[in-house]
């Protein structure tokens, strides 16, 4: 299966997003389909062996909108996309407004004597020039309506454009019918009264309201096109001892790229010449330049501040960094939180229930004496099924969400879903992983304790036989042999212990070094005399070296805490949040540095398989627990949580198991991240709010015959636009 995300135009309100699926749906070789609304595009998985996105185009088509194939998904084309859905509505609301302003003035005049004086034409010429405008109006700028209601007939289904084919056809029918045979309702309209211009304005106001929907919906994706724009055109390569400029398609794994201080890294890589600070703030949301050197690595779309460099291609296109962002990214807006399940359903139902009560307003009124009480049941009709808004309810949840994950983004905070968005700000305890998480990850040893051996046999024994290993605490120890250049030695019946550490067999000698558990596993006794002058509290790690089962040596190894941590710990106390950390290190060490963070619960020499037994303890006492972690130990914890987040740091194990991805391993965009889930919610809430209100009076008012038409069109077009821009204040609050 292949999963894509293609661009559906022609949808304007949820009952189309809900006709799309539907249409997409129908191929048995196509599954988890979700349509977004505002960002106008479709995501699904297809077999290609069943099924050709061409057969996928032709019934979305059928279905009355049109699905854009892919031409090219590389990240490397980064010229703004043109929105040609956009580009016909301005040219279509051009047309319609230059006929609908005469019409409506000459609507307007008609009523004046002194107008009917100073116009040697009679009322029923004037009326027959409206119609011939007004045709125009309705069977050019207007067809769209038309052509998508004529679909909706076919299928037996109903949407907005349902509302306004019905309610301005019924109008422009009634008058031309008026016009041309006014014999055929000389007992009901004595007047012969007609609403060309109330057919004709509400279709310009509508173009006009769904002009300004495109342009805010524009704004709302601005973020990702940030993303997008962010990759050059062009890549500068040294070939051959030359230096030659290529487009970045042509881009290579394994090239070697030069880039001159003050121009964009064009892919991701690694430095092997040069040192320069680099501008990461558009990537990881930190504002300070990063000093890189020979072996650093780089990161596409980032921008080189005050070295020249060269760096051998890693990845590229949608593989580099920037690919997997914006992926990221496109991933969340294009899923739907379970907020926007329940308004899905109601809008599906929405527009037959208008046309119900539309149908209804027509009968009652016909029912109250007037003298032109057809004209007022059909004015009341039309504006019944004007007022009425599925598109405000379709758009208040994926707009909000479309911003608010582009704010996240450009803080180097990605999330996953929006029903991750949705339950994060739900969060009640946060399990931290200790090495890495909390700290920087980059252990040091500060002291080697000895017993009666020789220091340098002891340190190449124990650094031969941790390069084995990947654990942080194993490297600082080979950094330390490296340091005091130690030869390192081959090591036989190599055996890692997952959390306590790792044993084998050098020069015929039996070699463990670990924690004290695996100390008390081998049965090898651990010296007082050693132990004197350690401070076991002072939050170092102690790690034991033991030769044919005799202990031989302390490390004593520090990891410095994150100077983000505090900060963080702190303000996730004042929001009410309970924080626990989990760590396999030993008790003191533990104690130590929930003590200095003030962590409120801490749990020590935890096996990497019980981290997720604690998560399912504190789930079983009701919490909503997230995990924030970055190490392939994390990952069960990880998976067991409710909120999984990592740090950008960590393993691709841990950020393929997350829900929330840290880039820049500050600890601060964990509550970050919260803080976005809160705004997010509330604006969805409020967008909700609005919409089920705008409906529930809108819709009486208009029954009983408080709103024209004229203004309910303008109402109406103005409730999405309002939604939207509720949505894009997200872009401008403080994180």
């Amino acid at each position: 299966m292949e999963t894509v995300a293609l661009t559906i135009e022609g949808m304007t309100c949820a009952s189309c997003v809900r006709r799309v699926e539907k249409a997409i749906s129908t191929f048995s070789g196509v599954s988890d389909v979700s349509v977004n609304l505002a960002t106008e595009r479709a995501s699904f998985s297809y077999d290609k062996e069943t099924t050709s996105l061409q057969d996928i185009a032709k019934v979305v088509e059928e279905a009355g909108y049109e699905l854009i194939l892919p031409q090219n998904t590389e990240v490397s084309e980064n010229a703004p996309p043109t929105n040609h859905y956009e580009d016909e509505l301005k040219k279509d609301l051009i047309i319609s407004a230059a006929f609908s302003i005469p019409i409506f003035l000459i609507s307007m005049l008609m009523m004046f004597d002194w107008f009917n004086h100073l116009v040697p034409l009679t009322h029923d010429t004037i009326n027959k020039i409206l119609f011939i405008l007004t045709t125009f109006v309705i069977f050019i700028p207007g067809k769209r309506f038309y052509k998508i209601f004529w679909n909706n007939l076919k299928h037996f289904t109903a949407d907005m454009n349902s509302l306004i084919a019905i309610g301005t056809g019924a109008a422009y029918i009634y008058s031309s019918l008026n016009v041309l045979f006014p014999e055929l309702f000389s007992n009901l309209n004595k007047s012969h009264q007609v609403y060309f211009d109330s057919a004709a304005v509400i279709i310009t106001l509508i173009l006009f309201g769904r002009w300004l929907e495109s342009k805010a919906k524009s704004r709302s994706g601005a973020e990702i096109q940030k993303l997008i724009m962010l990759q050059p055109q062009t890549a500068t390569i040294k070939k051959d001892n030359q230096y030659i400029s290529i487009l970045i398609s042509n881009l290579k794994i394994k090239d070697i790229v030069a880039v001159k201080p003050g121009e964009k890294i064009p892919a991701d890589g690694i430095i092997i010449f040069g040192d320069t600070s680099i501008d990461e703030s558009m990537i990881t949301g930190e504002s300070l330049p990063v000093e890189k050197n020979i072996g650093a690595s780089v990161i596409g779309g980032t921008i080189n501040k005050s070295g020249f460099i060269e760096f051998e291609v890693t990845s590229i296109g949608n593989e580099s960094m920037l690919g997997k962002i914006i992926k990221f990214v496109e991933e969340t807006q294009a899923s739907k939180p379970p907020i926007q399940r329940l308004v899905d359903k109601i809008a599906e139902v929405f527009v037959p229930v208008v046309i119900g009560i539309a149908i209804i307003t027509f009968i009652i009124w016909m029912f109250i004496p007037s003298e032109n009480q057809f004209n007022i049941a059909l004015v009341n009709f039309v504006a019944v099924l004007i007022i009425a808004c599925p598109c405000a309810l379709g758009l208040a949840t994926p707009a909000a969400v479309l911003v608010g994950s582009g704010l996240g983004a450009s803080n180097g905070i990605l999330i996953k879903s929006g029903e991750t968005l949705e339950k994060t700000k739900k969060i009640s305890t946060i399990v931290f992983d200790k090495t890495g998480t909390l700290t920087v990850g980059k252990p040091k040893v500060i002291d080697f304790i000895l017993s009666n051996h020789s220091e340098l046999n002891y340190l190449q024994y124990a650094a031969s036989l941790e390069r084995k290993s990947e654990h942080p605490i194993s490297t600082s120890i080979v950094e330390l042999a490296k340091s005091r250049d130690v030869e390192l030695v081959d090591v036989e019946q190599i055996k890692i212990h997952s959390g306590f550490g790792i044993e084998g067999i050098i020069e015929g000698n039996h070699i463990v070094i670990g924690n004290e558990s695996l100390m008390n596993l081998n049965k090898i006794p651990l010296d007082d005399k050693i132990n004197n002058g350690i401070i076991q509290n002072d939050g170092s790690s102690l790690v034991y070296l033991a030769v044919n089962n005799e202990l031989a040596g302390i490390f004593i190894i520090k990891d410095p805490i994150k100077d983000s941590a505090m900060n963080a710990i702190s303000k996730m106390k004042t929001m009410g949040i309970k924080t626990v950390m989990i760590t396999g290190d030993r008790m003191q060490t533990a104690q130590s540095v929930a003590s200095q963070l003030g962590i409120d619960e801490f749990v020590a020499e935890v096996l990497p398989e019980n981290k997720a037994k604690i998560i399912a303890k504190y789930q079983e006492q009701g919490e909503i627990v997230a995990m924030v972690g970055d190490g392939i130990n994390d990952a069960p914890a990880l998976a067991k949580s409710d909120i999984a987040i990592a740090m950008g740091g960590g393993t691709d194990i841990a950020i393929e198991t997350a829900s929330i991805v840290i880039i820049n391993d500050n600890l601060m965009n964990v509550v970050k991240a919260i803080n976005l889930s809160n705004i997010t919610l509330r604006a969805i809430k409020q967008n909700l709010f609005w919409a089920f209100i705008y409906n529930t009076i809108g819709i009486p008012l208009a029954a009983i015959g408080i709103l024209n038409p004229m203004i309910a069109a303008l109402a109406m077009s103005f409730s999405s636009v309002s939604v939207l821009t509720n949505s894009l204040r997200i872009r401008y609050k403080k994180l």
